[in-house]
């Protein structure tokens, strides 16, 4: 697969009223394939959307370079790039059609009338608003909104779309129903998106690939099953879904190698790691068995989330309190009740260190 956006070194400082330069970017370095979905993934501040907006133009890098099919967009204006951008308000001209606002762009450029009205129920179809073009923005759902958007977007069919967080002002039924659907659009459409996000369920749903970010840096880049599975650093293990945290040291075990941890909880897990390291066990809670041959403990809290029953469990040997998750059923246990924790030690991933 080939490379469509790389970028190389980027850096970008801003300057507090005190003066102190902060680096918003700290060396990016970032290959987006031809085609793929990218996601840029972090807590506010991290950098996610500096990155997305020196991409589109919007922002100057102090350092480095943003190519684009070989091309050196680097210290080229926005309006000259390949490259168009959904923001997170939509940014619809009220007093417009739908048609209007998706043709405004071709309008301004002096395209005939002919052909910007064909380009532009072409995009409306593509985003499932035919019959809509005579509407007013205050007459759309959100939903709708942010599809008119969309379609401005793609109307001028191009190589690379941005979308910085588009979803965040969806309510969380739609939100979840339009992740699938603009998945399907990208596909159906075969542009590449670079799409920023704070959100890690809307990261892992949508994403070829995820980009980790922290204070200015790339932390981790890789499939969503790869982020979610195997962390890099606790960092990620933290921010990528709930998860069990154990560090302790390596002792060699005639069913094979376990780790202690400082509070006497004894984990079995995957060889490879040699006696002797300080190691940290990454165990998500859904990797645990309830009722299985394994840890014994004590159900310390139970949150009732439908389907599932979320529980923090203390361990009878001693040792940090363990999120497990359940399901829903008339032998769901509750605070108070004793419990055991079957797990499979290849399930676990293991960090040399402190994670």
């Amino acid at each position: 697969m080939s490379d469509l956006l790389t970028i190389t070194g980027a850096r970008r400082a801003f300057v507090t009223p005190e003066g102190r330069a902060v680096p918003a970017l700290d060396g990016i370095d970032l290959a987006v394939h031809d085609g793929e979905f990218v996601t840029l993934l972090g807590p506010s501040g991290c950098g996610k959307t500096t990155l997305l907006r020196a991409i589109a133009g919007l922002e100057a890098i102090d350092a480095g370079t943003i190519m684009l099919e070989g091309r050196d967009l680097t210290r080229l204006p926005a309006h000259r790039r390949p490259v168009n951008t959904v923001f997170q308000s939509y940014a619809l001209f009220p007093h417009m059609t739908v048609a209007r606002n998706v043709g405004y762009a071709m309008e301004v450029r002096g395209l005939p009338r002919a052909e910007r009205e064909a380009q532009v129920a072409d995009a409306l179809a593509k985003v499932g608003l035919e019959g809509m073009a005579t509407r007013k923005p205050s007459q759309l759902s959100g939903g709708q909104q942010q599809r008119v958007a969309l379609a401005r977007a793609i109307v001028a069919k191009p190589r690379l779309l941005l979308l910085d967080e588009p979803l965040s002002a969806l309510d969380r039924n739609l939100r979840q129903a339009m992740q699938i659907e603009l998945k399907d659009l990208q596909h159906r459409l075969g542009i590449t998106f670079v799409f920023v996000t704070h959100d890690q369920d809307e990261a892992l749903t949508m994403s070829d690939r995820i980009v980790v970010m922290r204070s200015g840096r790339v932390v981790q880049a890789g499939t969503p099953r790869e982020i979610f599975r195997r962390p890099a650093t606790r960092f990620v293990a933290e921010f990528i879904g709930e998860t069990n945290l154990l560090s302790g040291t390596v002792e060699g075990g005639a069913a094979g190698p376990i780790l202690r941890t400082s509070g006497g909880l004894s984990l079995r897990i995957p060889p490879g790691t040699p006696p002797g390291a300080r190691a940290t066990a990454v165990l998500r809670p859904t990797d645990f068995t309830l009722g299985a041959e394994g840890i014994a403990g004590t159900v310390t809290r139970a949150v009732y989330r439908g389907a599932d029953l979320h529980l923090s469990v203390a361990p009878e040997g001693g040792g940090p309190t363990l999120g497990a998750i359940a399901r829903d059923n008339a032998l769901a246990p509750q605070r108070g009740a004793r419990v055991t924790l079957g797990y499979d030690p290849a399930a676990i991933h293991i960090m040399e260190g402190e994670g």
